[in-house]
């Protein structure tokens, strides 16, 4: 294995489903510039998802429309010359 590829920086973060408000903690590298106090009464990094698996249908079963900021109007217009009609 090469050496020296790796980050170092890991520390705890909390990950935060925007769509639904989950919320988890786990060890990432990721930068932010949001903080929240977590159950334990510190401060982490948070960084906000707009998609886990608390609210992705594949591991939910259930379809979900979220459309944060037009997001489906942008792929449409972005992809609108590959779409037959």
């Amino acid at each position: 294995m090469k050496k020296d590829i790796h980050p170092e920086n890991y520390r705890m973060v909390v990950f935060k489903d925007m769509s639904n408000d989950y919320s988890f903690i786990t060890k990432s590298c990721a930068a932010s510039n949001e903080t929240v106090a977590w159950e334990d009464g510190n401060e982490y990094p948070l960084i906000k998802l707009e998609i886990s698996h608390k609210s992705h249908p594949f591991f939910t079963g259930k379809m979900q429309l979220v459309d944060t900021a037009g997001r489906i109007d942008k792929f449409k217009k972005r992809y609108s010359q590959h779409i037959k009609k």
